[in-house]
């Protein structure tokens, strides 16, 4: 099975960032973590592939998902919710 690429644009004090995490350590997904709260850098970066602000944004390969859905999320990893 192909291993998508996995980055979560996040703040830490948001509920559903903490979840999609959560999750990610639940199902043993590796995945880069970017603090939008604190990089600006990569807060613009989210921005530009979003065009706005809500987080969390999860990419899974070249796919863009803003909030954190469970089944979706799953389906788009390719693995069991």
């Amino acid at each position: 099975m192909e291993t998508k690429s996995v980055t979560i644009y996040s703040t830490p004090t948001c509920h559903f960032c903490k979840m999609a995490k959560d999750f990610f350590a639940e199902k043993g997904i590796t995945y880069t973590n970017y603090d939008v709260s604190t990089d600006a850098q990569k807060r613009e970066e989210m921005i530009k592939l979003t065009g706005q602000l809500g987080v969390p944004v999860i990419v899974v390969g070249d796919s863009i998902m803003v909030g954190f859905d469970r089944m979706r999320l799953a389906d788009k990893l390719g693995i069991a919710a």
